[in-house]
């Protein structure tokens, strides 16, 4: 790329950077000091996602208060208001006024899980490994209705009736959680729902983002569009 293209793509980003609120003095210097970098195209990639939140904020007709946020911080607080509850018949029904899980802003947050049967709400049986390989089931409906699998946890947290079953249900949940497995951590506490052994309390799993893939493409031509004139 020769050093008057450089210039003229680091003019035309900053010009969309500006079009979107950005400030494009930043981009237009980053042009001229890296051009051997920008010929690969690495640099106009990070151009790209660090303005690409902005441009889904203003075509999905979000209008936040003019705080001094950047534009992606602005679209994380939208996104965050926009929870979705998650309910499926394959796993139990919830116990309380709580859903099973919430999607918001990328994320899933699953409730705690019981060893219950989704057709009866009893029980599989008294046995501590049973209820966890129940637990481990009734999860794993819940994450698929969410749109994910067990790969997708990032964080779990467990809870026994007795910390001496730690063993058993460590064993059960190694079956479920390939390398890495999620972060996790496990309490013995003073009693459970429904007098459970074990309850499955608090998943947190990340769904792929695949949303603003469209978007970036846009905004790529766009770029292009603004060199060629």
């Amino acid at each position: 790329m020769s050093s008057s293209s450089t210039m003229a793509m680091g003019a035309a980003t900053a010009t969309l950077a500006r079009s979107i609120g950005l400030n494009g003095g930043p981009l237009t210097e980053l042009y001229r000091r890296t051009p051997a970098i920008l010929t690969q195209g690495a640099a106009g990639f990070c151009c790209l996602t660090a303005a690409v939140s902005k441009l889904a904020l203003r075509h999905s007709s979000c209008h936040p208060k003019p705080f001094a946020w950047t534009g992606a911080a602005r679209c994380m607080a939208h996104a965050a208001t926009l929870k979705e509850g998650v309910q499926t018949d394959k796993a139990p029904a919830a116990l309380g006024p709580y859903s099973q899980a919430i999607k918001a802003n990328n994320l899933v947050f699953v409730s705690g899980v019981l060893g219950l049967i989704p057709e009866t709400g009893k029980f599989i049986s008294d046995d501590v490994a049973d209820q966890t390989e129940q637990v481990l089931k009734n999860m794993g409906e819940i994450l698929q209705a969410s749109g994910a699998s067990y790969s997708s946890v990032v964080k779990t947290t467990i809870m026994l009736a007795d910390i001496n079953d730690f063993k058993k249900v460590n064993e059960i949940y190694g079956k479920y959680f390939s390398s890495p497995a999620p972060a996790r951590s496990t309490y013995q506490v003073a009693a459970l729902p429904l007098n459970a052994k074990v309850s499955d309390v608090g998943t947190i799993m990340v769904k792929p983002l695949r949303i603003l893939d469209h978007r970036v493409r846009h905004l790529k031509r766009r770029m292009v569009d603004h060199v060629k004139v």
